[in-house]
């Protein structure tokens, strides 16, 4: 029993990797999901949540090992000069484009969640409000005690949505059936991407290893054991917490014709046990998860580009802060011009990470096969088979998916 009271004691990264990936996006796609498709998509989320642990688990045996990010095993690890900064690049590019993408995201889960009740309040004032607030507290480092509160509420939120699934009294066979059973359905392909990239966040790879080397510092193999049971209970219970949206949505909204378009459409997955209080709970819960994610995103890019670059390792040095505030301006920028939508802009997002994730992935698995910087953690067997599965599944996916993509990003664009 001391030994189990030992192992929760040391959850920790995985948690954070949780609370990050149940954003405004999750809620928006979960029951965009559930309400439109039923429980034919829950095999995605499924599928999306052990892709997470398996790839973040990586990602952590890494920087407890190499005590360095990912960026910075990327960087060190690619011997030729060319390739290496052709890694880098690359590296670059899609962390800066995908978090700018995340971020207009996050922001844009703050406007569902305060014009849910207050429908008449800008979206100019609100993005601006959001985006000051998230600067001014990652310029001062006072965020962290802001971000426990925030995500102690995102914490709430998710219980409530488990209740709600089991209160919803849902078809379990028609659950069970969704879950196990793949199937695209009609025009679903656009929302299978949108799900594993609300869920395998390309970031949060980069933010996994950096706070693992942080918190366990020994490099041993305990610090490692620890940090895989941290990623099995923190993200697996993450996978409940989305699986629980789409049962929610699934077993309210599914077949009545409402279509998921703002925070007051989402709220009806929830009344049948928050009643009038609905609309509350879900424009709280979601402007919660968009600020939260609104700092952590910025914050991840910042630190992936520290490790890729080689700069130094301080939040106060002004380069650091540059490359946080360029993300979330374009995030708030991309937010007030593209918001006409706000859903689909949510989904577009997603979908745009999901495109993004193979690439990441394939450096994760890259990095923790070399031997010399590894030895005895390096990927055996079963772990490698698993991840070139799921890259290979995921590019499969978003190859399908592309033109849809682009078809959705132009339409947006173009109002």
């Amino acid at each position: 029993m001391s030994k189990f009271t030992e192992r929760m004691k040391n959850i920790g990264p995985g948690a954070l990797v949780a609370a990050a990936f149940i954003g405004p996006g999750t809620v928006t796609t979960c029951t965009k999901s559930g309400a439109s498709s039923g429980y034919t998509l829950l095999w995605a989320m499924l599928f999306s949540t052990i892709a997470t642990i398996v790839f973040q688990e990586m990602s952590a045996r890494l920087g407890i090992v190499t005590k360095k990010g990912l960026g910075e095993n990327i960087r060190e690890q690619i011997a030729n000069p060319i390739l290496k900064w052709i890694a880098i690049v690359i590296v670059l590019v899609a962390i800066f484009v995908g978090n700018c993408a995340y971020e207009t995201g996050n922001i844009t889960g703050g406007i569902l969640g305060i014009n849910a009740i207050v429908p008449s309040l800008s979206k100019v004032a609100i993005v601006i409000v959001i985006a000051v607030l998230a600067a001014a507290l990652l310029w001062t480092g006072s965020y962290k005690a802001i971000e426990k509160v925030l995500t102690g509420i995102v914490i709430v939120m998710s219980f409530v949505f488990i209740v709600t699934a089991i209160a919803s009294k849902p078809d379990w066979a028609a659950l069970f059936k969704g879950m196990f059973t793949p199937s695209f359905g009609e025009n679903n392909l656009m929302t299978v991407v949108g799900l594993i990239g609300t869920t395998v966040v390309p970031y949060n790879l980069f933010l996994h290893a950096s706070s693992s080397s942080e918190r366990w510092t020994s490099g041993s193999k305990e610090d490692v054991v620890n940090a895989r049971i941290d990623s099995i209970i923190s993200i697996g219970l993450g996978g409940i917490v989305s699986m629980a949206i789409i049962v929610a949505a699934s077993a309210n909204l599914y077949g009545t014709g409402v279509e998921v378009s703002n925070g007051a459409d989402m709220a009806l997955a929830v009344e049948p046990i928050l009643g009038s209080w609905a609309k509350w709970f879900i424009a709280i819960g979601l402007l919660a998860a968009g600020f939260t994610s609104a700092i952590t995103a910025p914050l991840s890019a910042a630190f992936a580009t520290q490790g890729a670059l080689g700069m130094k390792k301080d939040m106060k040095d002004m380069k650091f802060r540059a490359i946080w505030l360029v993300v979330i301006l374009l995030g708030a920028v991309l937010a007030i011009t593209l918001g006409k939508s706000p859903t689909e802009l949510i989904l577009v997002a997603q979908a745009a990470n999901a495109i993004i994730l193979p690439l990441i992935a394939f450096f994760v698995i890259y990095c923790v096969n070399s031997k010399k910087t590894m030895g005895e953690f390096k990927n055996g067997i079963i772990s490698n088979i698993l991840g070139v599965v799921i890259i290979i599944v995921c590019c499969f996916i978003c190859y399908r998916n592309f033109t849809g993509f682009l078809t959705s990003l132009s339409n947006l664009i173009n109002g």
